[in-house]
């Protein structure tokens, strides 16, 4: 398939989905543009900030962003690009777009409550307590695998004769007769400096006030320089030794406040992912033109069964973020909807047009890999043979972005190669700190529901942070990355399910329409559910892997209980169904 169709079609697609669909929506929101917004109507200057929509759409895209939808679609390509192309597109259409968007407008309604908040309201104390719990450990799970994939890459290698060979300027290691280009330590080198200087960036956007503009020169400029003392000057790090140091680096980074390093980080990191954005969607449009074709096999589910598990479910829970994502709950419910300035057009462009451009960006992410890495080269890295090898999706994207630069503009391949590490590993290492800290915050609100009164020692920062970084740094060393990413996977979707039913149930109670929203629900919460089965039979209990083990069937007890609660607010409301 010529890629220029696999990248047009579906925004075709998306764009009808904007032009009708979302429409659709806003009417069962009785979404007029006369309703105030929280953010009109309480207007603290703190949480409730009305924000201009595009300075708005760039944190709420920046922060639903990262890792997900360009990890998952690497994985998930194991089954043929076909299926995750059909997924994407259709999962966005019908569900994603629908999660992000309702979850926005009902938290417009509650104030800007958020989405464990709507949920107290609508299924009582307990669903308020599954909230918490799948949220937890779901964070839990994204910290765990993002680091384990993090050190990977930054501590990796690649023969040197697949990137050109002994003429390309690029440091290299011999060993057992094989030279390698360190392309690990390249990214190591730029990773280290973007983060020293993101204090200063800090100062000068929050302390000095210098203006957003003349601070973005800068943040380009370190991250091009950054980039060039890599290939300079790599930075080799054993990945274990990375793993204790980006630990120690988010325990600091939870507490610390966030305009020294999370936000400056995520300052310089947007105009990574923006520029590979768009770096991937212009080559692939002149590739396109050119008559290019995506290499990788089509539909390849048999393969894809023997290495990743079932195509269903599991391709369902492995794309995740780029067709449906539970996390853009956190954003969208009670954090992006307390800085919405107008309900119309603000909501619609926000909230389903930022789930559309992750689904491009994930589509960007499959074409990449499908046409810049050689299939054998990608399955040797992200479903290695030897034990003693861990996968790397993560080099297998860059290496991808690095073929397509290549293919469409002729940039050097260890360029476009470092510069896909980086488009990932900033994103990455923000998500890591980030999730730390929010996880602190949702363990010191599980405390205060379990205990009457809460010891000291639980409600202070450093027990909380520490308990978070330690339950991480254990997962991640003591487990693979497709055992992670599992159930990473499944409680992200499971997330997804709850707010999908949570929005259902809040739309039902007023006698609004719910089907459009509750049937995606179902049909992700069985999904997950068959994936937790299956993935608990087949992998986690044959090898005796006790803690995601537990993980696993607390996911599934945590499954039950939304059941249970949705049949219980059926039998007491006893509303009819009405049409979606």
């Amino acid at each position: 398939m010529n890629v220029l169709v696999m990248l047009l079609v579906p925004i075709a697609v998306f764009f009808l989905g904007y032009r009708f669909y979302a429409r659709f929506i806003e009417r069962v929101f009785d979404v007029d543009g006369q309703h105030q917004t929280p953010a009109q109507e309480i207007h603290d200057n703190v949480d409730y900030v009305p924000t201009k929509k595009f300075v708005l759409f760039g944190h709420h895209f920046a922060s639903i962003a990262g890792g997900g939808p360009i990890i998952g679609p690497t994985v998930a390509l194991v089954f043929g690009y076909v299926p995750v192309w059909l997924w994407i597109v259709l999962g966005t259409l019908l569900i994603g777009t629908v999660h992000d968007f309702t979850t926005l407008l009902a938290s417009l309604r509650e104030r800007g409550r958020s989405v464990a908040e709507i949920a107290e309201r609508t299924l009582g104390r307990t669903g308020f307590l599954l909230f918490i719990c799948f949220t937890i450990i779901m964070l839990l799970m994204i910290t765990s695998v993002f680091l384990t994939l993090t050190t990977t890459a930054l501590s990796s290698k690649y023969p040197l004769a697949y990137l050109g060979g002994s003429s390309m300027k690029i440091q290299t290691v011999v060993e057992n007769g094989v030279t390698y280009a360190v392309i690990g330590g390249i990214a190591s080198t730029s990773v280290i400096i973007i983060t020293l200087c993101a204090p200063v960036l800090g100062f000068l956007l929050y302390r000095r006030g210098v203006r957003p503009g003349a601070v973005s020169v800068l943040a380009i400029g370190i991250c091009v320089v950054s980039v060039q003392l890599g290939l300079w000057f790599p930075v080799r790090i054993d990945s274990f030794i990375w793993m204790i140091i980006l630990s120690v680096y988010t325990f600091v980074a939870a507490g610390v406040p966030v305009w020294i390093i999370l936000q400056p980080r995520d300052f310089t990191n947007s105009f990574l992912l923006y520029g590979g954005l768009a770096a991937m969607l212009g080559a692939t449009i002149v590739y396109g033109v050119s008559g290019g074709s995506i290499a990788a096999p089509a539909t390849n589910i048999a393969f894809g069964n023997a290495h990743l598990g079932y195509v269903w479910p599991v391709l369902f829970i492995t794309v995740a973020c780029g067709a449906i994502s539970g996390f853009h709950a956190l954003v969208a419910g009670g954090t992006t909807a307390k800085q919405l300035a107008y309900e119309r057009p603000d909501a619609r462009i926000i909230g389903y047009g930022g789930m559309v451009l992750e689904a491009v960006l994930a589509l960007g992410v499959t074409i990449a890999v499908g046409v810049g890495l050689q299939f054998d080269r990608y399955t040797a890295l992200v479903f290695p043979t030897d034990p003693a090898v861990k996968a790397n999706p993560i080099l297998a994207f860059a290496l991808g972005m690095g073929g397509l630069l290549n293919k469409g503009f002729g940039l050097p391949l260890p360029y476009g190669i470092v510069f896909g590490i980086l488009m990932v590993e900033g994103f990455v290492v923000t998500t890591l700190d980030t999730a730390v800290r929010l996880n602190r915050y949702l363990l010191e609100e599980l405390w205060r529901m379990l205990f009457k009164s809460v010891p000291r020692l639980l409600n202070t920062y450093m027990f909380n942070s520490f308990l978070c970084v330690v339950l991480m740094f254990l997962l991640a060393y003591y487990n693979a990355f497709k055992q992670l990413w599992q159930l990473f996977g499944s409680a992200n979707q499971l997330l997804a399910a709850l707010t999908l039913i949570t929005i259902s149930l809040w739309l039902a109670h007023r006698g609004k329409r719910f089907l459009f929203a509750f049937l995606p629900g179902v049909f992700m919460l069985v999904t997950t559910i068959a994936a937790l089965l299956i993935v608990l039979v087949k992998d986690y209990l044959p090898n005796g892997n006790l803690v995601l083990s537990s993980g696993d069937l607390a996911l599934l007890v945590l499954a039950s209980g939304v059941v249970v609660l949705c049949i219980r607010f059926f039998a007491k409301k006893r509303h009819p169904l009405h049409p979606a």
